[in-house]
């Protein structure tokens, strides 16, 4: 094979314990906790969920300092569980769902909350909102074998310090295993997918120099720092 450009690395994420993680597609959930639904005015009570996606570029390691992207004079937090596949299916039943599980992790969606609500004003998709240059951050990733499947516990986002985010994994409206079931009624998962499962009520604004800090139970704490503007 000769490549007429060059071809972009492959993204890795550090594994808790050794190793990498290869990141091929990100999947989000919105609003998997009603707390948030309701704060973004939203309703808990829908039918279905529904997700939007990233690329693998957007998604970091914790540790690293983010730039401030263009466009926005509102981005946001959102901190989530973050699950990582190591197996492909379609149709997956919510029995079987777990079995597709490599590991876990802290996760942030980052957003440009002003696009995504101009976008939603004009019923436009929210992709410039959404995927975000580093804009997923992602802490180190779990194996399921050491630390099970975590369906209860707090997920909390603080910033500089002060507890911003606070919630309970049990809260999600979908549970892990309905949201990889219903993911793979419309694509193939693959391993090296990510699903972003949602976050708790509390979604603020950040500044240049903040320090984020992302928690859940049972899972090494994500630390991001919020850098100058995006050259």
């Amino acid at each position: 094979m000769t490549l007429v450009i060059p071809a972009l690395p492959p993204v890795l994420l550090p594994v808790a314990g050794g190793g990498d993680y290869p990141v091929g597609r990100i999947f989000c959930i919105g609003r998997n906790y009603a707390d948030h639904a309701r704060e973004m005015g939203g309703d808990p009570a829908r039918e279905a969920p529904f997700f939007f996606t990233k690329w693998a570029q957007a998604a970091v390691p914790s540790g690293t300092t983010i730039a401030y992207p263009p466009q926005t004079r509102d981005y946001q937090h959102e901190v989530e569980l973050v699950v990582a596949l190591a197996h492909s299916g379609r149709d997956i039943p919510k029995a079987d769902a777990l079995s597709h599980v490599y590991g876990y992790a802290v996760g942030l969606d980052m957003t440009r909350r002003d696009l995504q609500a101009a976008a939603k004003a004009a019923g436009r998709p929210w992709d410039a909102a959404k995927n975000v240059e580093e804009g997923a951050p992602v802490g180190p990733i779990h194996p399921a074998t050491a630390v099970g499947h975590p369906d209860r516990g707090p997920i909390a986002l603080a910033v500089d310090g002060a507890v911003r985010q606070e919630g309970d994994l049990a809260d999600m409206t979908w549970p892990v295993p309905a949201l990889i079931a219903h993911l793979s009624t419309f694509y193939r998962l693959e391993p090296g997918d990510l699903i972003f499962t949602g976050t708790p009520a509390g979604v603020a604004a950040v500044e240049p120099g903040a320090v984020l800090t992302g928690t859940i139970a049972g899972l090494e704490p994500l630390t991001i720092t919020v850098g100058a503007a995006a050259a």
